[in-house]
């Protein structure tokens, strides 16, 4: 697709060797779909969000989350102005395009709900009133691995499942990380971006993905993957009807990038580690010899391949 390949194009001018993340960014848009990041600090996670509402011309919004922060500060509040002598209504940070929701981990368990209603259906409710967000509208979400205990809370499992995909950023290989260097010292200049996603791009691409066709063989490919992890009996927790239509529409949207009108197996299996990674919980003696990665590739390898695949 031309303004993919454009979009993966013109966001390498200012992020360095983020390519595959960026493919998954694009996927999520297609569908508006929600993205955990899971990383250390200075990985590039905010330039990496901001960069990209810039290319979709949008509003970008961050909400530096702590244990002190309220519901309120995110979604909005109705407040009294004495001038007017009535009620009105402020809406929060979370009325975006792009909501970069940093360390999310850090906030308590109630206002990490506030994000809920907003993730599923679209809309926030203040005091009663409903307002409809931003069209296109993603939850670029993060938090640091490292600080997995000390003043965190786990985001709970309704939270998580809400998440179309979870990918993690990796430091920068030898060469990325001296061309970032280069950059900072102004010895490489990075290109003005071009702002290629208006309104009716982006509908028109979500039309064609939608159109994205997938054959008997392959839908119940991937059904039996889905079902295998409610089964597995490493996997306490397995993934839910919500995660069986991630997992579609994922695999549409890596076909769509590869300018395919229709759903291989290899589509799935490319996407599975990112799409059913959180959405799976192992049992307490699983958690110890093995990764949710490792048991969704013994899940996977467990499931036979159709031969016929395609049209």
């Amino acid at each position: 697709m031309k303004e993919l390949e454009m979009l993966q194009t013109d966001i390498s001018k200012v992020i360095v060797g983020k390519d595959k993340e960026v493919e998954l960014l694009a996927i999520s848009l297609l569908f508006n779909g929600h993205i955990l990041m899971e990383s250390v600090p200075g990985t590039g996670k905010t330039m990496l969000a901001k960069t990209f509402s810039k290319i979709m011309n949008g509003k970008f919004s961050r909400i530096q989350f702590t244990p002190d922060v309220l519901p309120s500060d995110v979604t909005g509040i109705q407040f009294f102005n004495p001038q007017r002598q009535e009620f009105e209504l402020r809406p929060g940070p979370i009325m975006a395009n792009i909501v970069l929701a940093d360390e999310i981990n850090r906030a308590t368990p109630r206002t990490q709900s506030s994000l809920l209603e907003v993730m599923e259906e679209g809309q926030v409710t203040i005091d009663g009133h409903t307002l409809p967000v931003h069209d296109p509208f993603m939850v670029i979400a993060t938090q640091n691995p490292v600080d997995s205990q000390q003043g965190t809370f786990s985001l709970p499992i309704a939270q998580m499942d809400r998440f179309f995909i979870k990918l993690s950023m990796d430091y920068p290989s030898l060469d990325e990380e001296r061309e970032i260097i280069h950059i900072a010292r102004g010895e490489k200049k990075s290109s003005e971006l071009e702002l290629i996603f208006t309104p009716s791009v982006l509908e028109e691409m979500r039309n064609r993905v939608k159109a994205v066709r997938m054959n008997e063989e392959v839908e119940l490919y991937l059904i039996q993957i889905v079902r295998r992890t409610r089964e597995h009996p490493s996997i306490e927790l397995g993934v839910s009807p919500r995660g069986t239509l991630a997992l579609m529409k994922a695999a549409q949207g890596k076909a769509f990038l590869n300018n395919r009108s229709f759903v291989v197996p290899n589509d799935i299996k490319e996407m599975v580690p990112y799409v059913l990674g959180h959405r799976i919980y192992l049992t307490t003696e699983a958690s110890l010899t093995k990764t949710s990665e490792q048991v969704l590739q013994e899940v996977v390898e467990s499931i036979p391949v159709p031969v016929e695949a395609g049209v």
